[in-house]
């Protein structure tokens, strides 16, 4: 059986998103795609000029119905300017996802929970799907996804940092309790991170800085796609139970005797 996941009417078989981001070029940051078997693209509105055409433009390396695109809003700092930037991206046509994005802080880039809650509530009922980028904080994902996004987005670890995830036990609070994708977003640095994320049940991973900031991004974003695939096998497959002594590999009993 085909192992799916899905967010409004968008049904994916990859379970890594990639970003648009710090990349030298479109032409790289396709290959990116290509190797990372990526079905969905973060696309920053306020960023990416989306009306551009031809050799330097995202849409000529990545045209519309190729990939899922996930405008964003990322650098916005106040819940009006996201809300700007979320309708910005579906005037220009790329539809009615958007990774809501509400900076509180400009040195950790954290997000600002209380903003991000606002602008959420505002545009689920102007019809968009909203899949909010938040703190690995329980009582936010739950507000989020009673406020209605389709899916909630926890942070491993600051944007950018390659930390990878810092609190395990949050995340799998969050995983418990959740009726929405969780979809782990920031802090990924190589593919044991997002492998670690996979295995304690997480629905997808999104990464930018961890391939466009790397020594070979190609080989980086093939590397990712293992790295998530055998994250999400290993759930599915079920682990072994933590003990604290030692449990025979090849056991004696009833071969003695």
């Amino acid at each position: 059986m085909t192992d799916t996941w899905s967010v409004g009417k968008h049904v994916f078989t990859s379970r890594l998103i990639i970003g648009t981001g710090k990349y030298k070029d479109f032409a790289e940051n396709k290959r990116c795609l290509d190797a990372s078997g990526a079905e969905m693209i973060t696309v920053a509105v306020r960023r990416v000029d989306l009306k551009a055409r031809g050799q330097d433009s995202l849409m000529h390396h990545v045209p519309p119905g190729s990939v899922t695109f996930l405008p964003n809003t990322a650098g916005c700092y106040t819940a009006e300017e996201a809300l700007r930037y979320a309708r910005l991206g579906r005037e220009l046509g790329l539809g009615d996802l958007v990774k809501l994005e509400v900076i509180g802080d400009q040195r950790t880039l954290f997000p600002d929970n209380e903003a991000t809650v606002e602008a959420a509530k505002i545009l689920v009922k102007e019809g968009f799907i909203v899949m909010p980028y938040c703190m690995d904080d329980p009582v936010v994902c739950k507000k989020l996804e009673d406020a209605g996004c389709a899916a909630v987005m926890p942070l491993a670890a600051p944007i950018g940092s390659g930390l990878g995830l810092r609190n395990p036990y949050n995340l799998a609070i969050i995983l418990e309790q959740a009726k929405v994708p969780v979809i782990v977003d920031a802090g990924v640095g190589v593919p044991s991170d997002a492998a670690k994320v996979m295995e304690l049940g997480a629905t997808a991973v999104l990464m930018n800085t961890a391939i466009a900031g790397s020594k070979d991004p190609v080989a980086m974003a093939a590397a990712m796609k293992l790295g998530v695939q055998a994250g999400r096998m290993a759930f599915l497959a079920g682990r072994i139970p933590r003990k604290l002594h030692a449990a025979a590999s090849s056991p004696i009993e009833g071969m003695l005797g």
